[in-house]
């Protein structure tokens, strides 16, 4: 193992882990080994030297002249049995702001430290109470917006995802052991276990690897919301359209050809799903260097979208750019959007459409400046996404580093099977486990640098 150490474990560290601002009440945080005695300094009832761990008590606060800041309720965690590992206060006063101040600085007089960000985590982590999968699993349950994305995050933080990454390296272990055997007794006339068998339990681990590396597509979705381009010719209402969906005046809306010239996101809640939708530039020949660049934008943006809605204008019947765009969502949920019914009832374009669709192509009609028809647009886009049902004990990737140290070991391990379908000696075959090994420890926090753990902690709230 080559997990750093936190410095600075000695300081007794103190935060607010309630939001900031004006509340009912506000939970003061402090952790570190003074943390008992710092309070006590500051406390009025019951002594905490008597208090048992994962206990209640109702007293009073005092400044550094004795004088009574606020009534509270203290609860201590002894360690190591504490979120942290370490000595645990925490303090429930009233949340008027000036006494939330008022705590805080006390503390700091009678010798805390105010926390940095993600610091009572970072804690936890170099205490041995938790994972780094799981510690970064911590703002995402905070993070949450859906109840997907509180399942995955749930999972992960109770070491689902990090029992599945042990069951991975308990058989690259035994892989290895293998491999050792062979080359120790590769000049007697003894067989531990034939390439088949290596070869079989390679393949093993690599199918592993690539179903965790092959949800992080719908994890990413679940927990950033999934991706839905807006795309279609100018003028045909896809800015009106996101207006509709999101319920606010969220793009520029004009009758002008060519007005949206970058993408514009915005995420909703629908059907319990968060989406992100994205409203693009529309797509023409065009000779102005802008607008071009906003056009290749939005090809990028049907690119990394999960769903695309083709907006048509059906007053216009306009499919000229029908196969540049039908050639680019090729393999993308699609849904065929006919536009301004407010305007023309006779769906001209649909005759021409139907020619034009790939085969079961769902089609809806709808006016977005008049929101008619919107409802059912949602509901057929919650239908098209078909995003997997997050099961309590369903692990899926969400974090775009794990994705990456996966995709990285799934490389090794393949790179290792080549070896062994060709004959690579063993030593060469040691070398990509190794490497696998390593990524995904990365993951876990096993094999990791101080660098990588502050830009982790760094995005995490100062009281968590």
């Amino acid at each position: 193992m080559n997990t750093l150490e936190l410095t600075g474990n000695t300081d007794t560290i103190c935060a607010i882990s309630t939001p900031l601002g004006r509340g009912g009440i506000a939970v003061i945080r402090i952790s570190g080994p003074q943390a008992l005695a710092i309070v006590q300094q500051r406390w009025q009832g019951k002594p905490l030297a008597d208090m048992t761990t994962h206990t209640v008590h109702l007293g009073q606060l005092t400044d550094t002249a004795g004088e009574v800041l606020d009534q509270a309720v203290l609860t201590v965690y002894r360690a190591p049995n504490s979120f942290t590992g370490e000595d645990v206060v925490e303090l429930a006063c009233h949340g008027s702001t000036w006494i939330q101040q008022q705590v805080i600085q006390t503390l700091i007089d009678a010798g805390c430290r105010h926390a940095t960000a993600g610091e009572f985590t970072r804690r936890a982590f170099s205490n041995g109470r938790m994972d780094l999968s799981q510690a970064e699993a911590v703002a995402d349950v905070i993070e949450a917006q859906s109840r997907s994305a509180h399942h995955v995050a749930m999972n992960q933080m109770r070491g689902r995802y990090s029992d599945e990454l042990k069951s991975l390296r308990d058989k690259l272990l035994h892989f290895t052991a293998l491999i050792e055997l062979e080359l120790d007794f590769s000049e007697e006339d003894v067989t531990f276990a034939d390439r088949s068998e290596v070869t079989a339990l390679a393949r093993d681990i690599h199918a592993l690897i690539s179903r965790l590396a092959d949800s992080y597509r719908d994890g990413n979705a679940i927990r950033n919301g999934l991706p839905v381009a807006i795309v279609g010719q100018t003028n045909a209402g896809k800015s009106t359209l996101l207006n509709a969906l999101l319920h606010d005046d969220r793009a520029l809306v004009s009758n002008i050809h060519g007005t949206t010239r970058d993408t514009i996101e915005d995420t909703v809640m629908i059907g319990g799903t968060l989406f992100r939708f994205i409203d693009t530039a529309g797509i023409r020949q065009s000779s102005d260097a802008v607008e071009r660049m906003g056009i290749e934008r939005t090809w990028q943006a049907i690119d990394k979208a999960n769903v695309v809605l083709w907006i048509v204008d059906v007053t216009s019947a306009d499919t000229s750019m029908a196969h540049d765009i039908l050639d680019r969502c090729k393999g993308k949920a699609l849904i065929a959007v006919l536009n301004k019914t407010d305007l023309d009832d006779d769906f001209a374009a649909r005759s021409e459409l139907n020619d034009l669709l790939p085969e079961g192509t769902p089609v809806v009609a709808i006016s977005a400046k008049c929101d008619a028809d919107v409802e059912a647009l949602r509901d057929l886009i919650v239908e098209t996404a078909s995003l997997p049902d997050v099961a309590s004990d369903a692990v899926i990737v969400s974090n775009a580093r794990h994705y990456q140290a996966l995709t990285r070991a799934r490389d090794a391990i393949a790179r290792a099977i080549d070896g062994l379908n060709s004959g690579l000696s063993g030593d060469l075959l040691g070398q990509d486990i190794r490497e696998c090994l390593h990524w995904l420890g990365e993951i876990t926090g096993e094999i990791t640098t101080d660098a990588i753990l502050a830009e982790i902690f760094s995005h995490f709230c100062v009281g968590k």
